[in-house]
């Protein structure tokens, strides 16, 4: 009879741990990263059950990250089995984490993996964590900026500092990551989290081309915060695009995207962090990090446009009340996106081109995101795909490049390069497809002219370099005037059976978002004249295409915006996928030119948008 009781406890207590761990959103499962300190507080059993209470309360969690080390600091095993334990006991699933620093306040200081000492505490730390899970992450700081003397004899005097660290951690991950883990447990999965910087990997070791293939798991940092005030001036679109392109990088090896709370100024630039994760269709959300969720939220964050209906909904959040965690924000932040991420497909956009280890024009490409282009970052050249692609200054690094370019152009695609790219390409024979010269003058433009359509004023002057053509073998779409003088925005060259289309950067990249609209829906159009929908409107809106004929429009403005889908196709209607209200086409006739159409007969769906707020839908 005791036999039958405990058993049917043990059922019970086993029942219970698994409905704990069905997650409350069934298109991603979402998770905690812990900090070794944070870890190591939790010792105090006091403080671990009150701060998981104040956690869990508001917050459904799928798993836990456990951190075994970061800045020197090493975690007790035994005080590692005990967490464990405990979370497991809360229907968690468990993992381990490292943070390979010795001292993050000394500008992020990492290991030298040139130092023997350093290389074996590293492998004891490894081993150390996979003793106790069956899955470990490195966090952001598997690379090295070291420049000791050992660094410096070991490099030597013909190689770069880029080509040597590439090498070393990439024999790092082998020989100290990889390799003494699989020996402890063979059936560890071991996962290398890669940050949000990427296109200054190189320099510090980060191995695009290497690690990937040698990990079992890639991660992805997310997170973008303030786009003015942080250091890094990442523009939010990178949220998604480097999800995106991480997933290229290891088709469906792409674990899940990491936002932390630091840096945004707003609930709402908060919540757009864990958004752009989750519309890149990532499998888990990492919240970083435990006591950053515990903690309090801070009154600051409430925006001015609060009473409006954004997608934050804040009528459904606020008041505030004293001593209520982030996790509360967090949870209503991927409340708000949930239901619609499972009626989204696969995403889908313009390809851009960004060999590995490539620098020149650093992020452009999440600009262009910011002004409504879907886009798709690949490391290979999109030789079979159909319609356009964009190249920008990284596909320099490329050294068959040109020739690249010329037979996608023979086999009928066009292609769209970028001023920077034609910079970098004027000695390496692209004359020869279409004979344009980027010179060292600059214009500021701030009148526009599209075509025969007229002109149009700009809000202030934009500071553009001067490209210079053969009149009547490529011709201006788009024209920047100054003072009478005019200087291509987009120009096109026909070669055989396609066109090179040349996009004119500004020198600062934030003024693409001055460009006036119809500008912008002159590039739109263009770019995306491949694709059955795309957008129209002002900048600082995106847009996200999915190949079930679903998208997902989202406003980064601090003000309403009305926007319009444009539709090549006739439909029943456009549906929105959240509130099922439904809106019908306007029809844009066809435009004709000396009796030739240029443009065919289109469907308009105008949408309007709250500040910082997102839409989906799809044509019935």
């Amino acid at each position: 009879m005791k036999y039958l009781a405990l058993s049917s406890v043990c059922l019970f207590l086993s029942s219970f741990a698994i409905l704990l761990a069905q997650s409350a959103y069934p298109d991603f499962n979402v998770s905690i990263y812990t900090r070794a300190r944070e870890v190591n507080r939790m010792a105090d059993t006091e403080w671990l059950e009150s701060t998981w209470e104040k956690i869990s309360s508001h917050l459904h969690v799928d798993k836990i990250y456990l951190e075994t080390h970061r800045d020197r600091q090493i975690i007790e095993e035994d005080a590692l089995k005990k967490l464990i334990t405990f979370f497991k006991s809360k229907g968690l699933e468990v993992a381990g984490g490292i943070t390979l620093t010795i001292d993050e306040s000394n500008n992020f200081e990492t290991f030298c993996y040139s130092n023997p000492e350093h290389r074996r505490q590293v492998k004891e730390i490894v081993e150390l964590t996979a003793a106790n899970f069956d899955e470990l992450i490195l966090d952001d700081f598997f690379f090295t900026s070291c420049k000791c003397g050992l660094c410096i004899d070991a490099k030597g005097p013909d190689r770069s500092w880029s080509d040597y660290r590439l090498e070393l951690m990439t024999g790092a991950a082998k020989d100290l990551i990889i390799g003494p883990a699989k020996a402890i447990n063979p059936d560890i999965k071991v996962v290398v989290k890669y940050p949000n910087w990427y296109d200054h990997f190189h320099e510090l070791g980060f191995n695009l081309e290497t690690q990937p293939k040698l990990f079992d798991g890639v991660y992805t940092g997310t997170e973008t915060r303030d786009d003015v005030m942080s250091d890094q001036h990442l523009q939010p679109y990178l949220g998604y695009l480097v999800w995106r392109y991480f997933n290229n990088l290891k088709p469906g090896g792409n674990g899940g995207g990491w936002v932390d709370t630091y840096g945004s100024p707003t609930f709402d630039r908060y919540a757009e962090q864990l958004w752009q994760t989750l519309l890149a269709k990532t499998p888990e959300m990492t919240l970083f990090e435990y006591s950053a969720m515990a903690g309090p939220m801070r009154e600051t964050m409430v925006a001015n446009w609060k009473d409006q209906q954004t997608s934050f909904q804040y009528n459904g959040f606020l008041p505030i009340k004293e001593g209520e965690p982030m996790a509360k924000a967090a949870a209503h932040a991927l409340d708000q996106i949930a239901p619609l991420i499972g009626k989204l497909g696969t995403p889908y956009g313009i390809k851009s081109y960004k060999p590995y280890h490539s620098t020149g024009e650093d992020f452009l490409q999440n600009f262009f995101g910011m002004i409504g282009i879907p886009m798709d970052l690949v490391p290979e050249f999109p030789m079979e795909e159909e319609g356009m692609i964009i190249l920008t200054e990284q596909a320099k690094k490329d050294p068959e490049i040109v020739q690249k370019i010329e037979q996608r152009l023979r086999s009928g695609k066009d292609v769209m390069i970028t001023s920077g790219l034609l910079n970098a390409l004027q000695d390496r024979g692209l004359q020869n497809v279409v004979n344009l010269e980027y010179t060292s003058r600059k214009a500021a433009v701030d009148v526009f002219k599209i075509g025969w359509s007229g002109r149009v004023e700009g809000e202030r002057p934009i500071l553009i370099p001067q490209i210079e053509y053969f009149t009547n073998d490529s011709w201006e779409v788009i024209s920047g005037l100054e003072d009478g003088l005019g200087w291509p925005i987009v120009h096109r060259g026909a070669y055989a059976d396609a066109n090179l289309y040349l996009l004119t950067i500004p020198e600062n990249y934030h003024d693409l978002y001055a460009f006036p609209d119809a500008v912008l829906n002159r590039i739109r159009e263009i770019i995306c004249g491949s694709m059955d929908i795309r957008l129209t409107g002002p900048s600082k809106v995106s847009f996200y295409t999915y190949d079930n004929d679903t998208f997902v429009v989202e406003s980064f403005r601090d003000e309403a915006v009305s926007v319009e889908i444009i539709s090549l196709e006739r439909s029943g209607g456009l549906k929105d996928l959240l509130t099922g209200e439904e809106i019908q086409a306007t029809v844009i006739p066809a435009r004709m030119f000396f009796g030739r159409t240029i443009s065919p007969e289109m469907y308009s769906y105008k949408i309007t948008l709250p500040p910082h707020s997102f839409r989906g839908g799809s044509l019935e």
